[in-house]
Formats: C-alpha cells, structure tokens, sequence
C-alpha cells in the first residue's frame, strides 16, 4: 500500500517545472488527503531522483526542509534552476507550481 501512494506522489511531482517549487501539502491535497508527513516520507524514499524532482518539494510556509542527502545540497539545486532562497525560505508566490 505504502509503495502505491509513494508512486502516486511522484506521479503529481512529475508535473512540477524546473524553476518551481511545491508543498508537501499541495500533493497531500492532490489526493484528497491530509498525509504531508507520508509525503515527506515518500519523497525521501524517491528511486527516481533526479527525474522526479524531490528537491522541488517545501514546506508550506516557504521553509526548504529537509533533503536526502542534506538540505545544504537541496538548496545549491534549487538555486541552480533559479529559484531565490532568503534566510532558508522561498517566496511562494513566485515559485509555487498550483497543482490543484
């Protein structure tokens, strides 16, 4: 059960464009669920990085969070598709890719 929603969460990351970011939270909302931790779970156990783009997934509250292989490397990669990072947290408003 768990590997059918993790494939389903990097389904819905797959549509996320380089240059834009997204929240736990939206794809909890994707499917009709509020599961962020299960999310977050998901995206650490990504098999398909960098491809589905885990790096792409934030905190809600613009916060980068956490990361695989450390936050430090989450942010450089973030930064290298462009997106702006102040004092650990990313405008949402500009770089926040709506999935529903």
């Amino acid at each position: 059960m768990e590997e059918k929603f993790n494939e389903k969460c990097y389904s819905i990351l797959r549509k996320v464009p380089k240059g834009k970011v997204t929240t736990y939270k939206e794809i909890a909302g994707v499917l009709h669920s509020k599961v962020y931790r299960a999310v977050g779970n998901a995206m650490n156990k990504n098999p398909y990085a960098p491809k589905v783009p885990c790096h792409r997934v934030v905190n809600s509250n613009g916060s980068v969070g956490g990361f695989a292989s450390g936050t430090k490397n989450k942010i450089k990669m973030l930064r290298k598709e462009g997106i702006e990072i102040n004092n650990g947290k990313i405008n949402l408003k500009k770089f926040l890719c709506k999935l529903r």
